[in-house]
């Protein structure tokens, strides 16, 4: 990656953390000590270049392939209470920017195409597992492997993390602790492992 196109991603996401999503290709350009057109040269469109923010952090941080080897491990529900975990640290990385493109998504199409585009791929992770899942008969009778997917994506999403850690003041770890438990209890049917051990 050329360190031009680096720095605008770099300059971008942390505009968009420090003044919300509605962050113009001139804001960036400025922030970053270059032209206007350089901006376009490297990113067609705003909403190419707030893809490519969230892709950029996704790669940095390497949660597709921490993600995609979770997913691997030998037995369906242990890999699935992996990959959950991997998710579950992730969406506290990228929390700050990922709040704001959520918070703006309906009135910004640019920040729809990029909070969808991660989302999306995301998404494809949970309906992967929950299909393993059914395929080992560890889905509870009655669950569809994609109405699994759906449950555990939207129980693990960025909103729900938000709100148990910003307006509920639980940490990270209890949370990501709780969240795991409860998934793998909604979709196998299993008590989570406090139940159990009570």
């Amino acid at each position: 990656m050329s360190s031009t196109r680096s720095r605008i991603l770099e300059t971008a996401r942390r505009l968009i953390t420090e003044q919300g999503p509605r962050v113009s290709m001139a804001d960036v350009a400025r922030a970053a000590g270059i032209s206007r057109q350089a901006v376009y040269l490297h990113f067609g469109s705003r909403a190419s270049l707030l893809v490519a923010v969230v892709r950029d952090m996704d790669e940095r941080d390497g949660i597709r392939a921490r993600c995609e080897r979770a997913l691997t491990g030998e037995e369906p529900v242990e890999a699935f209470r992996a990959f959950l975990r991997a998710w579950l640290r992730y969406a506290a990385t990228i929390h700050p920017v990922a709040s704001v493109l959520l918070a703006s998504r309906r009135d910004d199409p640019d920040a729809a195409a990029a909070w969808n585009d991660r989302m999306g791929e995301l998404h494809e992770g949970f309906l992967l597992a929950a299909r393993r899942l059914g395929t080992a008969g560890r889905l509870r009778p009655g669950l569809a492997p994609d109405v699994a997917a759906d449950l555990a994506w939207a129980m693990t999403s960025v909103p729900v993390w938000e709100q148990l850690t910003a307006d509920r003041g639980r940490s990270a770890d209890e949370v990501e602790e709780h969240l795991v438990g409860a998934v793998i209890a909604a979709l196998t049917g299993d008590p989570p492992p406090e139940a159990a051990r009570g």
